[in-house]
């Protein structure tokens, strides 16, 4: 009976543990969605306080990248490519995000790139945070 509880709760442990970690690319996603509001509303301070320890230069390229991929509409993420995905431990990498705002009425699509370090460990969980975007590409040039 001993051998039965400890097995099910080594199993509960393990599966809370495997959901957690699954949960990191949905708080990647959310977090780069969020930031690419704030872009296409033409938020620049929103975007740097949504950057870890953006200024100076930093916050300069965000401004010109956001006059540059400003648009009306509602943002829709049409693809995000995460470098960093199914990572345990910490990661820092370029992530590839195709979106456009106004799709309904043919908005044309932005690319960028945007710097994303993932942590995870069994303490913690998973964490997500953005370090920089850059500024928008052709469609078919890559990270």
């Amino acid at each position: 009976m001993v051998l039965i509880a400890l097995g099910v709760l080594v199993f509960l442990a393990a599966s809370f543990q495997l959901a957690r970690f699954l949960t990191a690319e949905n708080r990647e996603r959310a977090a780069v969605f969020a930031l690419l509001e704030d872009q296409a509303r033409g938020d620049v301070a929103g975007v740097v306080a949504r950057l870890d320890d953006c200024a100076g230069p930093c916050a300069d390229d965000v401004a010109a990248s956001v006059a540059r991929a400003k648009r009306p509409g509602e943002v829709k993420i049409l693809r995000l490519d995460s470098a960093a995905n199914f990572t345990l431990g910490d990661r820092t990498a370029r992530s590839r995000v195709a979106w456009a705002a106004d799709v309904e009425s043919g908005g044309e699509a932005v690319v960028q790139c945007i710097t994303v370090r993932r942590s995870w460990s069994f303490v913690s969980g998973a964490s997500v945070t953005l370090l920089r975007l850059g500024a928008p590409l052709p469609p078919e040039k890559g990270c």
